[in-house]
């Protein structure tokens, strides 16, 4: 395939409207379509927007408005300098909800995209009335599973190589951000994926402007703060402030990135409904590596009559 300038990969045109929408005082990138029931979606690392390509036109067809967002720093949003804390990312996420004219919506999050939808659930719940986390522990439960299981820690390895200045941002983005289509094909169940056109988006996405650099900046605060008085107080607020809004929590059952076991025992910060669903031979990324499994799963789940709910332990 000829080669996708990072400008192209932002813009792929498709049964949908590219939008730019203030929010945070920030400008954010927005993919749209639809009516109806508005739904947010929120790509992960090292990923963006396109990443839901295959899934905006089943929810806009199953009657639904959705909004898939370029995060802070990512691909076509604003890169400013500061705000990579989850106090700034969850008004993020209210604002643009408002932006988009509702004062709630439903909020699918994959990766750092759902920690990000966790955190707006809890700090920012009149903007969330339902939330799918997809490969994506609550943060108090991820924090935990990162200082007390060697594994989990051994699995995040590289995040605390980015606590390093400067050289984490050059090697994401050599040779063509090589090292993104590393990360894909590392975490990912299927040998099949990513495929070639996958790979070149999600490589030249990362080059657009500072993406590289922000992105990084995401991971620097989640460890550096871990012992200072910002990364206690969110724990902190997390702990006072349960989720209440009914959940679908979907894993990978052989995610090598995020260990199934560093997720389950997310339901202990819940007041609501939730329902843990795991997907056989699935890594990482449920959405790109079984789209019909894991779109099929959230349809039923955001049309039942009652929220699912399992019985707790």
């Amino acid at each position: 395939m000829p080669e996708l300038t990072p400008e192209d990969a932002v813009a792929v045109t498709g049964p949908w409207t590219h939008r730019d929408i203030a929010a945070n005082g920030a400008r954010f990138h927005t993919v749209t379509a639809g009516d109806g029931p508005l739904v947010v979606l929120l790509h992960g690392f090292p990923m963006y927007w396109w990443t839901w390509r295959e899934f905006i036109p089943v929810l806009a067809n199953a009657g639904y408005r959705v909004a898939a967002v370029d995060l802070r720093g990512y691909a076509g949003s604003d890169h400013p300098p500061r705000g990579y804390d989850p106090f700034t990312l969850s008004k993020d996420i209210a604002s643009i909800i408002r932006s988009l004219g509702d004062p709630s919506a439903t909020v699918i999050g994959h990766g750092i995209g759902g920690q990000l939808g966790w955190s707006t659930a809890a700090l920012q719940p009149e903007s969330v009335n339902r939330l799918v986390a997809i490969s994506a522990p609550h943060p108090v439960r991820m924090r935990d599973a990162i200082l007390g299981d060697r594994a989990q820690l051994a699995a995040m390895s590289y995040a605390l190589g980015y606590q390093r200045p400067i050289l984490p941002e050059r090697n994401l983005t050599k040779n063509n951000a090589e090292q993104v289509d590393e990360f894909l094909r590392r975490w990912s169940a299927d040998p099949a994926w990513p495929d070639e056109e996958a790979s070149a988006h999600f490589r030249a996405a990362f080059q657009v402007g500072a993406t590289a650099h922000c992105a990084l900046e995401y991971y620097r605060w989640a460890f550096r703060s871990l012992p200072r008085s910002d990364g206690r107080k969110f724990k902190a607020d997390m702990l006072a402030n349960h989720v209440h809004q009914p959940v679908l929590h979907i894993h990978g059952a052989t995610d090598r990135a995020i260990l199934p076991r560093s997720a389950k025992g997310s339901r202990e910060y819940t007041t609501g409904p939730y329902a843990w669903r795991t997907l056989p031979q699935v890594g990482h990324f449920p959405h790109e590596e079984s789209p019909a499994a894991t779109h099929s799963l959230i349809l039923d789940w955001l049309s039942s009559a009652e929220p699912w709910d399992d019985a707790r332990d």
